[in-house]
């Protein structure tokens, strides 16, 4: 190569060099000048894992607290009852009814979905009662520990606008009973 540099004239010599200078800016200007914010770029990212990292020992790190925490939780928490409690969704709607003044109409069948955890019972019931009654009715049986809740609510006038007629539908969660819970039932009531 440099004997075939040297072989050239001054001014051959001139132009071979400025065409290897732009060769080399135009290369550096297309695959070395889009990289320089690289290094930018990647300062950030390392710092954003860092944070993560930091915020993520921290939590670890306070796992016990939050477990004490749960179970301090749990034990304020409204008991859900137990699946074989079901039977009794019926029984504390009517009896709701009778101290809160409120006249069942209509009952229809229970429904039941279930998930992995709880089972859910669907109550459609028609009541007529004044407002005064129809609100406590309703109030006493959420403030109840029976976890019954309304999901949907229609409200008419009477014929002869006394009272209030009311389709109603009642939720209620149960928790479903495993084998495992089940046999901590069994020992429970041995001991």
């Amino acid at each position: 190569m440099k004997k075939y540099f040297a072989q050239l004239r001054p001014l051959e010599r001139r132009l071979a060099v400025a065409i290897l200078v732009v060769l080399f800016l135009v290369l550096n200007y297309v695959f070395v000048w889009p990289h320089f914010s690289d290094w930018s770029r990647l300062q950030n990212r390392l710092d954003d894992a860092r944070r993560k990292q930091s915020i993520y020992r921290t939590t670890i790190a306070q796992a016990v607290d939050y477990e004490a925490l749960v179970k301090k939780m749990e034990g304020e928490g409204g008991v859900v009852a137990p699946e074989d409690q079901a039977i009794n969704f019926l029984r504390t709607i009517q009896s709701q009814s009778t101290r809160s003044g409120v006249g069942l109409v209509n009952i229809s069948r229970q429904r039941a979905s279930t998930n992995e955890f709880f089972v859910k019972l669907s109550q459609n019931i028609n009541v007529i009662a004044d407002d005064q009654q129809l609100v406590d009715f309703l109030y006493k049986l959420g403030a109840d520990a029976s976890m019954i809740r309304v999901q949907d609510l229609e409200l008419q006038p009477d014929p002869a606008h006394q009272h209030l007629n009311a389709n109603i539908q009642l939720i209620a969660s149960y928790q479903k009973v495993t084998a495992k819970s089940n046999l901590k039932n069994t020992t429970a009531k041995l001991k």
